[in-house]
């Protein structure tokens, strides 16, 4: 006999204030294990097609590794030395920008500018915090002995978690299944089906968008000679996750660099505009509707909050799981809408009480 639905709701309710109790408690521990998790998660289609061709489980995800290992062994070694310097020397470039900015502006708004004004003392600020903030969370990185412990843990456990959870994936999955209320059984697997659908359409679609971008917007600005290309283009990549945000902050940073070290030379920042033209006209025509597609169901707006209140909250392991939270909230609220106008409570009782009509009338 199946448990009353006021019971049922009591439990799933339980279960969730739960989950999230552990996540905001124990955030930095089980971040590893989010981490490694998700990478299982992605790399499963690939061990399967893999399986598919003949290989064995344990040489598919060894296969798989084995090529991602030395895919960040070569990034490791040939782009982060360069990204590390680009980002040490626009830190401290921001105050002699902020004082370019400072005298570019003065010299066309004398009166607000004046010596001890207002918007003259901002900027002066402005640029001191950045490169001071900046100084500190690279000394405190570096020199931080929790901070360089905490990261050989996160290095280590992350792909060995990841390993073990891509080779016992399909196991994992039949035990869950095994688990599942026979009632609802049907029902779980049709919202997780629409869940795994979803997931996979944005975040691994997403997700190639976001290196596609970041690469094109990286090389691109190195070859135009902006400073600090390689900073530029991986900040825009990264935030092209959130829709609209990226090219917002990339371009504008980008432009920005573009005006202090090409002033005078049009072309040159005219070039800088058109990369990140091309760059969104390139995600809206073709990356976004072949990769992700228009029936993911994530609107920006939804997403935008649920990473906002989830790194509120949270932090960044909250930022971490907020996109998978966003699409079990939304495939819940269409299922729902579903069910609502399915039943009664919509559709009234004299759409169930009509009788059926006959198409061939022609009054019907």
């Amino acid at each position: 006999m199946a448990l009353p639905a006021r019971q049922q709701v009591t439990y799933w309710s339980i279960a969730a204030v739960v989950f999230l109790l552990l996540l905001w408690v124990l955030g930095n521990v089980i971040m590893p294990f989010i981490v490694g998790g998700a990478i299982a998660y992605f790399l499963d289609p690939i061990a399967d097609r893999l399986e598919r061709m003949g290989c064995s489980r344990a040489l598919a995800t060894t296969l798989i590794f084995v090529l991602l290992i030395l895919i960040v062994v070569t990034i490791a070694l040939a782009i982060i030395p360069l990204l590390v310097e680009q980002s040490s020397g626009l830190i401290e470039a921001a105050p002699g920008i902020f004082d370019n900015l400072r005298v570019f502006l003065t010299e066309r708004f004398p009166n607000a500018f004046d010596e001890g004004s207002p918007v003259q003392t901002s900027l002066v600020n402005l640029g001191e915090t950045i490169q001071s903030r900046g100084a500190e969370l690279l000394q405190t990185v570096l020199s931080s002995a929790a901070g360089v412990v905490n990261v050989i843990v996160f290095i280590v456990v992350v792909p060995v978690v990841a390993f073990y959870m891509l080779l016992d994936w399909d196991r994992m999955v039949a035990r869950i299944d095994q688990l599942l209320p026979r009632d609802h059984a049907p029902t779980v697997r049709l919202l997780a089906s629409r869940i795994d659908r979803t997931l996979a359409s944005f975040v691994r679609g997403q997700g190639t968008v976001c290196l596609v971008l970041g690469t094109f917007y990286a090389v691109a600005l190195m070859i135009v000679g902006l400073q600090f290309g390689l900073v530029v283009g991986l900040i825009a990549g990264l935030l092209t996750f959130i829709p609209y945000v990226g090219a917002l902050v990339g371009g504008a940073l980008a432009i920005g660099l573009a005006l202090f070290q090409f002033w005078g030379e049009w072309w040159m920042i005219l070039s800088v505009i058109i990369i990140f033209m091309a760059g969104q006209a390139a995600e809206g025509n073709v990356l976004t509707p072949k990769l992700v597609g228009s029936s993911v169901g994530l609107h920006p707006v939804w997403l935008i909050f649920a990473l906002s209140a989830f790194g509120t909250v949270f932090g960044f392991v909250g930022m971490l799981v907020a996109v998978p939270v966003a699409a079990v909230i939304g495939v819940l609220v269409r299922y729902f809408v579903e069910q609502y106008q399915a039943g009664l409570l919509y559709q009234g009782i004299g759409a169930s009480a009509a009788p059926p009509q006959d198409p061939s009338d022609p009054e019907a």
